[in-house]
Order: structure tokens, then C-alpha cells, then sequence
């Protein structure tokens, strides 16, 4: 069928594209929140304006990333009545639950906190701000965990029976601790504490080239580097520890990532395809690059395998992933990035511990910046396409084994639902090149390190930031 007259295709293309652009901005604002608490409490704790100036500068950044996040996630919840109502209507007394709980528990405290936040400095007592800032990333997070709940459950069920189609709830904890929902919302944690590190510390480097507020950013680069000492191998490992849960509840997703097409029996070893191209209506690939007996040390850290790797053969057509080259490089790609970043860690902290990142030699450290630099956008690289695969390899289904994913779609005519998918993507282009333009002109910018510190009689005046008319008598 035409790509253009297929509801089906039109919906979960529209889906795909607002989940890929709305992930852009929470994947910040959860990391940075608890940054954010971690530069606030040395404030409180030293009394250092640098950390001070650091909580400020940062928090823009934020409240841009926010405000975009909010705006582009209403069309997602709008899609769930309206491109999948069959499937909203089947699973709504669970997955419905949990999506409000994001909203009322998860949103509404990091918004109703947000203002204390970014405008209480001064206006309320110290600790309460400190505890407006932890409440705001304390909530960013537990969106992260309701989200994570309700997408592992789709993954694997748990806590209920299907009923004529639709599931009825037997005990809501056991379905909230579906297999997937630890270790799920682990991954993701990290990943967006870890992209945010990169991020701010990939922003520190582009200062420190241009030799601009050395000394801050030397700081704000030591700060996130101290966190990612601990944070990048434990994204390796949790990664490491949820693809073993693929290859345990989901051995067709796993057949996918590896474009294994024959099944490997126990007992075996297997080799690992570094590179390869699939051909899905084929059920080959025409070349590939393994590395041998590796496949039995990432899945069980031994050479012979204790079960079957199915290969995709095993399914009927119909009823395993396709798009398996996506799969399997947006996999790869995935796995090269977290690998690449916790290689920088480990290479900065060396340069470290050498005395090589203090004010007055860091700026010989060209190649290393450099890279932290590049490695800034990586991390939402590795997000989208671990997203990816966790979605797209669940194909056909949208409840895994349970409902399809063309039974889940509302029957809607492919006109209307090109009309708002083209809607939706202008939109988030513009929303894209705002957020662009505002976050290059905060960055270009810089600190405003002439801030009046909280509590000091200079503060106590108005600050011409926050009131033009002082400006007015100024001149």
C-alpha cells in the first residue's frame, strides 16, 4: 500500500517523530536539575560566588530546554486518544493511570517549583530555594520513572489478564515492577544525567578554546567530570544488564539487533557482527564482519551460550521486527557512543590526576577540548537511537505478544492524519530554530558574574535585570 494513503504508517510516523523531538529537551532538564542541585548546595555550603554564578547561568539553559519539552509533548498525549484510541481504549485503566501519575505527581511538582526556583533568589530563605531546586529535579526524574513504567510495560506485561481485548488490572505493583521497569528506568537516568554532564562540560570546552572565563568553566568541566567518573561505566553496565533482559523476554528484538537470521542452538559459541548489511525480504545478510566466540561474552560473559539465540527465521514474517538494518545500527551507534564517552572520561581524568586541566595549562589541552566539544550532542545520538531500538524492535506489537501494533491504530482517513503530520513538523521546526537561536544567544552571552550575591546589601537593591526602570535612572 502507498506510504501516503496507509493510517497506520501515517500514525506511527507521526508518533515517531514527535517522541524523537520531544525526547531532545527532558533527556536535558532531568541531568541538569541535579547539577543544578549539586552547584546550589556548594553554594551553601562554601559560600563560593562561582557556584552561585554556576546555579544561575545553567538554570537558563534549563528553563529554555523546559518550556520547548512542555510545548512539544502535548501532541504526543493527544495522539493517544486520537491516532490510538483502540489502543488507549484496551489498556487505559493501567497505562492511562500511570500517564496521569506523570502528569499530577511528576510535571506538576517540578512546575509549580520551577518559579521559586528560578526567581525566589533573595525573595525566599536560602534552604527553601535550595529545596524548590531539589523538588524541580526530584520531579524532572520521576516523569523520567513513570514514563519508563509505562513504556517497560509495554514491553512485558505483568499484573493483569487480556479480557475480549482489553486488560484488566490484578494488582497495579506487580505491573508497575514489570521485568523491564528497574532496570529501563536505570538506563535512562543515566542516560540523561550522563548526556547533560557531556553537554554542560562540552559547552565549559567551547569556552575555554575561545579562552573566556577560564577559571569558571575550568570549574563547571571538573564538576560534571567528578560525576561521570561514576556515571559513564554504570551506563555501561545497566546497558549491558538490559540487553540481557532482551535476549531473555524479547529473543526477536535481540535477533534484529544482531540481524541474526539463523538460530545459534545452546552450547555453542557465537560470533558478534560488528558490521553488516541486512536484507529483510532476503532473510540474509549479503556481508558481514563478526568477531568470533564475542556474542557468549556480552550476553552471558562466557564463550558458549547456556540458551538459543533465535534467529529471525523462527518467527513467520508477519510476526518479528522489520526495518532490521535501523535496528541494528541504531544498536551500534547506541553502544559506540557510550563506549566513546566513558573512553573521554577516562583519558580527561588522566589528564587530570597529570595537572594538566588546572587554569594555567589547560589551555594547551586544544585536542582534548576539542573533543569534549564534539562529544556535547552525542549523547542525545545514543538516546534517540536506543529509543529506537527498544520500540522498533518491538514490532508488530504494541503491547509485546499481545496487541499488534495495526490493531492498536485509529481508523482515521490518511488525509487527515498527513494534514496534521505536517502540522506538527512545521511547528517543531520552528520550535527547533528558537530553541537554537535563544540557547546560542544565552551561550554567546555568557555568565553574568557582576550578579549581586543573595543576602548582601547589594542585592537588597533592585537588580536592573529583573527591573528595566531602574535602568531608566541609571541614565
Amino acid at each position: 500500500m502507498d506510504l501516503l494513503a496507509n493510517p497506520v504508517a501515517l500514525s506511527r510516523i507521526q508518533f515517531a517523530i514527535t517522541a524523537i523531538f520531544h525526547m531532545l529537551w527532558p533527556v536535558l532538564t532531568t541531568g541538569m536539575g541535579i547539577y543544578l542541585v549539586i552547584v546550589e548546595g556548594l553554594w551553601l555550603k562554601t559560600r563560593n560566588p562561582d557556584y552561585y554564578h554556576h546555579a544561575r547561568f545553567w538554570s537558563k539553559l534549563y528553563i529554555l530546554n523546559f518550556g520547548i519539552g512542555v510545548a512539544s509533548g502535548l501532541p504526543m498525549a493527544f495522539q493517544f486518544g486520537m491516532n490510538w484510541a483502540p489502543f488507549s481504549e484496551a489498556v487505559g485503566d493501567f497505562f492511562g493511570t500511570i500517564l496521569g501519575f506523570e502528569g499530577t505527581m511528576a510535571f506538576m511538582l517540578e512546575a509549580s517549583f520551577l518559579g521559586i526556583m528560578l526567581f525566589g533568589w533573595g525573595r525566599v530563605p536560602p534552604l527553601i530555594h535550595f529545596l524548590a531546586t531539589i523538588l524541580v529535579a526530584f520531579g524532572a526524574n520521576l516523569s523520567t520513572f513513570w514514563i519508563l513504567t509505562a513504556n517497560s510495560w509495554l514491553q512485558t506485561p505483568a499484573g493483569g489478564i487480556f479480557v475480549d481485548g482489553k486488560f484488566i488490572v490484578q494488582d497495579y505493583l506487580q505491573a508497575i515492577l514489570n521485568p523491564f521497569m528497574v532496570n529501563s528506568f536505570l538506563h535512562m537516568f543515566f542516560a540523561t544525567l550522563e548526556t547533560s554532564l557531556f553537554v554542560i562540560g562540552g559547552i565549559s570546552a567551547w569556552y575555554l578554546l575561545n579562552k573566556r572565563h577560564i577559571s569558571f568553566f575550568s570549574r563547571s568541566l571538573k564538576i560534571i567530570l567528578t560525576l561521570a567518573i561514576v556515571i559513564a561505566p554504570l551506563q555501561i553496565f545497566v546497558g549491558h544488564l538490559s540487553a540481557e533482559q532482551v535476549y531473555h523476554y524479547q529473543p526477536a528484538k535481540l535477533a534484529a539487533m544482531e540481524a541474526q537470521w539463523e538460530t545459534i542452538p545452546a552450547g555453542e559459541t557465537a560470533g558478534w557482527s560488528l558490521v553488516a548489511l541486512p536484507k529483510d525480504k532476503a532473510e540474509t545478510n549479503s556481508w558481514e564482519v563478526k568477531i568470533p566466540n564475542a556474542l557468549g561474552y556480552l550476553l552471558e560473559l562466557k564463550p558458549k551460550l547456556s540458551e538459543p539465540v533465535l534467529g529471525l527465521k523462527t518467527w513467520k514474517y508477519e510476526d518479528r521486527p522489520h526495518m532490521v538494518g535501523l535496528i541494528y545500527y541504531s544498536f551500534r551507534i547506541m553502544v559506540a557512543i557510550g563506549l566513546f564517552l566513558a573512553s573521554l572520561m577516562a583519558v580527561t581524568v588522566g589528564q587530570w590526576l597529570r595537572g594538566q586541566l588546572s587554569n594555567e595549562k589547560i589551555d594547551s589541552q586544544k585536542w582534548l577540548l576539542r573533543a569534549w566539544v564534539f562529544a556535547a550532542p552525542l549523547g542525545y545520538l545514543a538516546v534517540e537511537t536506543g529509543w529506537i531500538v527498544r520500540c522498533v524492535g518491538r514490532q508488530p506489537w504494541t503491547v509485546y505478544n499481545q496487541i499488534r501494533t495495526v490493531d492498536a491504530a485509529s481508523k482515521l482517513p490518511a488525509g487527515e492524519i498527513l494534514t496534521s503530520l505536517i502540522g506538527i513538523t512545521a511547528i517543531y521546526v520552528v520550535f527547533l530554530v528558537s530553541a537554537l537561536y535563544f540557547g546560542s544567544l544565552i551561550i554567546r552571552q555568557g555568565p553574568n558574574l557582576n550578579l549581586p550575591l543573595p543576602g548582601t546589601q547589594e542585592e537588597k537593591v533592585t537588580s536592573p535585570e529583573l527591573n528595566p526602570r531602574s535602568l531608566e535612572t541609571q541614565q
